[in-house]
């Protein structure tokens, strides 16, 4: 049986240039887990940190840390998942649909800088586990100090570029499984050194209230003085940083990649998942840790990098979490950073692109402002696509409701479209000029700039074609997308069905995992409420050290071996 030359032609595109297919449509337990595991990083403890050291106040925080959450939240509900739904397209493929290659290839150069820095500063987070455990001097200057700290930082990059390279499948499973632990040391480190701050504040171990609680984190945590002692961020501040802090993302059309999988818009909400479990805990969680060790080893937080606050918090497993977290963190950036850079470099493979764009992360993490700088990059990044994503949400959203046609350009079949790229240029130049004449806070510079740019876009597409009609390219488009559903549906039929094991190994493995944690938060919590006196929370605080750490190595080896089981199942059932 032969094909038809139109599903030739689409058997031999690559899957990203196809909409998702229907039977790959995800549920929303998938995203719930997805960006939990995505947004409760090694990052965590920087931010935790920044938000001390920069003088928030305490109701500043646990108020100002939720609405910027929850507007993040709504963002990629109102914004990000109807557009990836409604296309089932990667911004990546709709920007080469929309703008060209011209467009696109300017787009790919940004996304390359922007997930080399990120990818360079959770290497150098990992680094502070490691130069920690071989007691390397902290890396307080933006360059290094220390010519070890520079052969750690090699060593942890080489393995993350490797794996980027070769077994990002196998860290991207890895990850599910570190999301769950995660949450659980975020939780349990501010148990075991809430006693600490409490001895310091008011001279017992035991907080008995709520209101003992505020008084001890406005004392010695947030304090609404930063490290110079002036007074530092306020309610509005804290609001702009935690909803900008994933501008690339929502605001940026980033994550079409991912909620194009959703099978509803309404699972952009379970973004809260990474939002208010992982950054909101998070941050306060390490916000908490950072003070707590600030005290027991007798510095200010801003001599404290995530090797030792994680150490004094957690112990060894403290050690875990910043290797593991940064590790992850770091490649599945590096991916998408070698993805970019393919694409423009099309004729070497992603394996080559990755390892060159690698060994410029490597090098960058060498140098510790990376890391302690992340707060401004991350805003000014998103400053750098939010003009993109302005630019996809006119076309998607404005232009059919001012009668303007939508894949205007891709009617025409232009390659390089003028007012995309003018309209990008613009909104940048808009944005930093906004930014330079210190107009507003440089937190909330995203907003004006993606109106901005969707208005100078709009009217730029308006003169360029927009406002005709393409009548017989608009069928042609429908009756493509006919034959890619129709394609779709044929693979669909040849896929074998999919097995859960539930045999009473794999499920005693689960158990064993999930107890793991389950002791592992008793412990921390047994710390926090049964320390009658120093001498008492030390001999707890040791107990949850040793017992927590062998909980951890009981976690990941059950945890992971449950994970293989079940994927052997699943490709047993394939080859039947």
């Amino acid at each position: 049986m032969t094909r038809s030359s139109n599903e030739v032609n689409l058997h031999q595109l690559e899957e990203e240039q196809l909409p998702v297919a229907k039977h790959n449509l995800k549920g929303w337990r998938h995203f719930l887990g997805l960006y939990a595991g995505e947004h409760v990083a090694a990052s965590e403890f920087v931010f935790g940190a920044t938000f001390v050291a920069l003088g928030a106040s305490m109701t500043d925080i646990l108020i100002g840390l939720l609405i910027g959450n929850i507007l993040a939240v709504l963002s990629w509900t109102f914004i990000t998942t109807p557009i990836a739904v409604e296309t089932r397209l990667s911004l990546y493929t709709y920007l080469q649909k929309i703008a060209g290659d011209s467009m696109s290839r300017l787009y790919n150069w940004a996304n390359v800088i922007i997930f080399t820095v990120i990818s360079a500063a959770m290497i150098t987070v990992s680094a502070t586990a490691v130069r920690f455990a071989l007691n390397i001097p902290a890396q307080l200057n933006w360059y290094p100090t220390n010519p070890w700290f520079v052969l750690v930082v090699l060593a942890v990059g080489i393995i993350v570029v490797l794996v980027a390279m070769y077994g990002f499948n196998a860290v991207s499973n890895f990850s599910g499984i570190c999301a769950p632990w995660l949450f659980v040391m975020f939780i349990s480190g501010p148990l075991v050194l809430m006693p600490e701050l409490a001895n310091a504040v008011t001279g017992d171990t035991r907080v008995s209230d709520w209101a003992e609680f505020m008084h001890i984190g406005s004392i010695s945590v947030w304090t609404g003085l930063d490290a110079n002692g002036n007074p530092g961020i306020g309610l509005m501040e804290v609001i702009g940083f935690s909803w900008a802090a994933n501008t690339i993302t929502h605001f940026g059309l980033i994550d079409m990649a991912l909620l194009r999988y959703a099978k509803k818009r309404s699972y952009g909400l379970c973004t809260s998942a990474g939002m208010l479990f992982g950054h909101y805990i998070a941050w306060i969680s390490a916000g908490i840790m950072g003070a707590g060790t600030a005290v027991l080893v007798q510095k200010s937080i801003t001599e404290l990098d995530p090797g030792d606050v994680a150490f004094h918090a957690l112990g060894l497993s403290g050690l875990v979490i910043v290797i593991v977290a940064g590790w992850t963190t770091a490649n599945a950036n590096l991916y998408r950073a070698g993805l970019a850079a393919q694409a423009i470099f099309s004729n070497h493979s992603r394996n080559k692109t990755t390892f060159m764009v690698g060994i410029v992360t490597v090098v960058i993490a060498c140098f510790p402002f990376v890391f302690t700088k992340l707060l401004p990059l991350l805003t000014y990044a998103g400053l750098l696509v939010v003009p993109v994503g302005g630019i996809v949400f006119a076309e998607h959203f404005v232009f059919p409701r001012l009668g303007l046609t939508r894949y205007w350009a891709h009617y025409r079949k232009i390659t390089h479209s003028k007012p995309a790229v003018t309209a990008w240029a613009a909104g940048l130049v808009f944005g930093f000029g906004l930014n330079a004449l210190d107009v507003i806070s440089f937190y909330y510079l995203f907003l004006p700039t993606w109106i901005f740019t969707i208005l100078l876009y709009t009217a730029l597409a308006k003169r360029h074609g927009a406002a005709e009609k393409y009548p017989q390219e608009e069928a042609d488009l429908r009756t493509y997308d006919e034959q890619v559903e129709t394609f779709q549906a044929k693979q669909a039929e040849q896929l074998p069905v999919q097995q859960d094991d539930n045999s009473l190994f794999t499920n005693v493995l689960t158990v064993l995992a999930r107890g793991s944690l389950l002791i592992t938060v008793l412990l921390a919590g047994y710390t926090m409420f049964f320390s009658a006196g120093m001498e008492q929370y030390v001999t707890n605080r040791t107990l949850f050290f040793n017992a927590g750490f062998g909980c951890t190595l009981a976690y990941f080896a059950s945890a992971y071996w449950a994970m293989k089981r079940r994927q052997r199942t699943s490709l047993s059932s394939s080859v039947e």
